[in-house]
């Protein structure tokens, strides 16, 4: 499945995400065809050299197609629904889903991607959007290798590190792993915040200590804003946590491994779309836990390093 020439290449979901992964692809200067359901959120992809679709099913022609969507429901719509990259006799060689779904769902779609000759490469990223729009996201792939390598070259403009870890769905249990890491960190974050902020460090001080430290690690640097200013724009919604910390729980139960520590924060977590956080970030955990503490939080509204920066 070699190629000496640029492929074609096809895109399904531009929401954050989305937008920012096909920016770099564009960038770049790779063929790109795109689709979304709100065709609106697509069309500013067209001033910088993307054809914007009405059909999923129009990108069968593509060698190469992307999926970025929210859940497995919206996985199995893209392909499996009457207008679906898989509803006809033609498909691309190579489907890469960059979601993060189940490997249940996975196994369903790679099943009817080979009925009709196509690969599955499943490749979760790790990063948000302004993580994305750096050029810094990480991706785990798995699938057949000649649809890797295949695609590797394309996988390479939408990030910083692609790490190939298995033939079939290991990529999947990677992210999976991976965003239950994701929850324990921002709430231990959050924790340790607010203890040290109520016993008289500003936030910001204690966390450009931290992330200085042999701790601070790039995920702890560019949630500093968010919790020294309390701006919680969406990158990751706590239903989105919450979904992930449920695909791990589950796979740990398959697995017979003993998972206490994340038990707690999904039901944490729980908590937080209970309490009606379902639109903003994650790192709402940070005003919980004040809350939680007899703790008020005020903005610093300081500028404050993120540790992202542009790359070309």
């Amino acid at each position: 499945m070699t190629t000496t020439s640029p492929l074609r290449l096809g895109w399904v979901g531009v929401g954050r995400m989305g937008d920012a992964m096909v920016r770099r692809l564009l960038a770049a200067g790779s063929d790109v065809a795109v689709f979304n359901r709100t065709r609106a959120k697509a069309e500013p992809l067209a001033e910088l050299g993307a054809k914007i679709v009405d059909t999923v099913a129009e990108l069968s022609d593509r060698d190469i197609v992307f999926t970025m969507v929210a859940n497995p429901e919206a996985l199995a719509d893209v392909m499996f629904s009457a207008d679906g990259l898989l509803s006809g006799s033609r498909a691309p060689q190579v489907i890469v889903d960059c979601s993060t779904v189940s490997a249940d769902m996975s196994e369903q779609v790679r099943a009817a991607a080979a009925a009709v000759g196509a690969d599955l490469l499943a490749a979760p990223v790790s990063g948000n959007p302004k993580v994305a729009k750096a050029g810094k996201l990480t991706i785990a792939a798995s699938g057949p290798l000649d649809a890797y390598e295949l695609a590797l070259p394309y996988l390479r403009q939408l990030g910083a590190g692609v790490t190939y870890v298995g033939s079939t769905e290991q990529a999947r249990l990677v992210k999976i792993c991976h965003n239950l890491f994701l929850g324990v960190v921002a709430q231990a974050m959050a924790e340790i915040t607010v203890l040290a902020e109520k016993g008289g460090i500003p936030r910001s001080a204690f966390l450009g200590f931290l992330n200085n430290s042999v701790l601070g690690s790039q995920f702890t640097r560019y949630k500093t804003p968010a919790f020294v200013n309390l701006d919680y724009s969406a990158t990751f919604t706590p239903p989105l946590l919450r979904k992930d910390l449920e695909l791990g729980l589950d796979a740990a139960r398959e697995l017979a491994v003993s998972m206490p520590v994340i038990a707690l924060v999904h039901q944490l977590v729980q908590n937080l779309v209970g309490a009606g956080y379902t639109e903003c970030d994650f790192a709402v955990m940070l005003t919980e836990q004040a809350r939680a503490s007899a703790h008020e939080l005020v903005a610093e509204n300081i500028e404050v390093d993120d540790g992202l920066s542009a790359k070309s």
